[in-house]
């Protein structure tokens, strides 16, 4: 047993997001969004870090740290999630951050995804894009909508992803997942091998770069179901990024390109519920021959007013996501004031609200949120003895 492997275990006990290892302070998690310090572990020094770190990584990932300084790889714990690991070095020493992927997949109903969402799994055509900040959710919902095609098509779904997080057993379609680094150089080469491997479904995990979107937006138009994430915060800047990502001779090539194959966007952000726990706000834009047409004539900044008018279909703002939120008592204003991009926009959407909603700070109050005690490191638990070779690497140091 490796000796992440008990912080592993508290992660999931605890309901935390986030691990993050950092050379001469103690281990921190990230719990509904707050950043908390395990103060029953010690201080960690780098020559101890690079051991637990080394510990788990696979050897070409570690050889790829000690050329490049970072890395990334999953690690998973039989019977309890997969992690996606990130490993770099920075000033202090090495360090690492890692995300739980849960074992289970939520399903769409379990995530809340409104109807409008889920008919974009029954598309045969067409790019539809995730987007929102980092650690905003956009592989839990992707993972819910291939899990969706999985159990209701009988498809062939190929998914490139670095690395793979939710893996996907065979239900109805057959689903092959690759992994840049391990199974193909890049998202590029995979996705342009993708082609010549009969997929009707593609997931593509990040559109990094120009060449890899060029070639999504071809695949999406050659009739192909393709699905993406961007670090976008809303659907009208998740148009303009694309379209910005190409020189100013191609940009009209790509408005066309882009009108005929974009069928959605769905933007989101997490939001910390009252109670405790975490959920999504949603921005939902479907494509119509209204919508299309603006992107064709690069009209980009009228998107805002179709989505308004879009209720009926199934669009959407982020604002009228979040005053829902807060309106039912999951969220409070606090919490929809600081994840919302217009903060006035959602000003007067609250004060308009049936119920009156009183308005407080846009500026939310960081309280602080306990952690489950972790073994202190002399002691032994069932979950093995980490910790005490934990304190024989210590002493051992000095």
């Amino acid at each position: 047993m490796a000796w992440l492997d008990s912080l592993f275990n508290r992660m999931v006990e605890v309901g935390a997001s986030d691990l993050h290892m950092t050379s001469g302070r103690k281990p921190v998690l990230r719990v509904d969004g707050e950043m908390v310090t395990i103060e029953e572990c010690e201080a960690i020094t780098p020559d101890q870090m690079r051991q637990i770190l080394f510990e788990i990584t696979p050897a070409a990932n570690v050889s790829q740290f000690q050329n490049e300084h970072d890395t990334d790889f999953a690690y998973e714990i039989e019977n309890l999630a997969r992690f996606r690991a990130n490993l770099f070095e920075d000033n202090r020493g090495p360090g690492g951050v890692f995300r739980v992927i849960p074992a289970e997949i939520l399903t769409a109903e379990q995530l809340g995804l409104p109807a409008s969402v889920m008919d974009l799994c029954s598309l045969s055509k067409g790019l539809v894009l995730v987007t929102g900040p980092t650690g905003s959710g956009k592989s839990t919902t992707l993972a819910g909508m291939i899990d969706h095609i999985n159990a209701t098509r009988s498809e062939h779904i190929i998914t490139i992803e670095d690395p793979i997080e939710f893996v996907h057993g065979d239900r109805k379609c057959l689903v092959n997942q690759r992994e840049v680094g391990g199974h193909t150089e890049s998202f590029k080469r995979a996705l342009r091998a993708a082609l010549r491997e009969d997929p009707d479904i593609i997931l593509v995990g990040e559109l990094r770069d120009l060449e890899t979107i060029e070639i999504a937006l071809e695949t999406a138009e050659t009739g192909h179901l393709v699905f993406g994430t961007l670090h976008t915060t809303t659907a009208a800047s998740t148009v303009d990024r694309i379209i910005d990502q190409f020189p100013a001779d191609r940009q009209a090539q790509i408005r066309t390109m882009l009108s005929g194959s974009l069928k959605g966007v769905v933007a989101q952000t997490l939001c910390k519920k009252v109670g405790g726990g975490r959920c999504a706000a949603l921005e939902i834009l479907l494509v119509n021959s209204g919508v299309a047409s603006l992107i064709r004539e690069g009209k980009t900044h009228q998107i805002t007013s179709q989505m308004q008018m879009g209720g009926k279909a199934g669009m959407r703002l982020m604002n009228d996501s979040l005053a829902e939120l807060v309106q039912s008592g999951t969220v409070s204003p606090d919490e929809a004031l600081h994840r919302s991009v217009d903060r006035h926009g959602l000003t007067a959407l609250l004060n308009e609200g049936p119920s009156g909603t009183p308005l407080v700070s846009p500026s939310p109050k960081m309280g602080s949120v306990p952690a489950a005690p972790l073994p202190h490191s002399g002691e032994k638990s069932s979950e093995g003895d980490s910790f005490e070779r934990f304190k024989r690497m210590q002493k051992g140091s000095n």
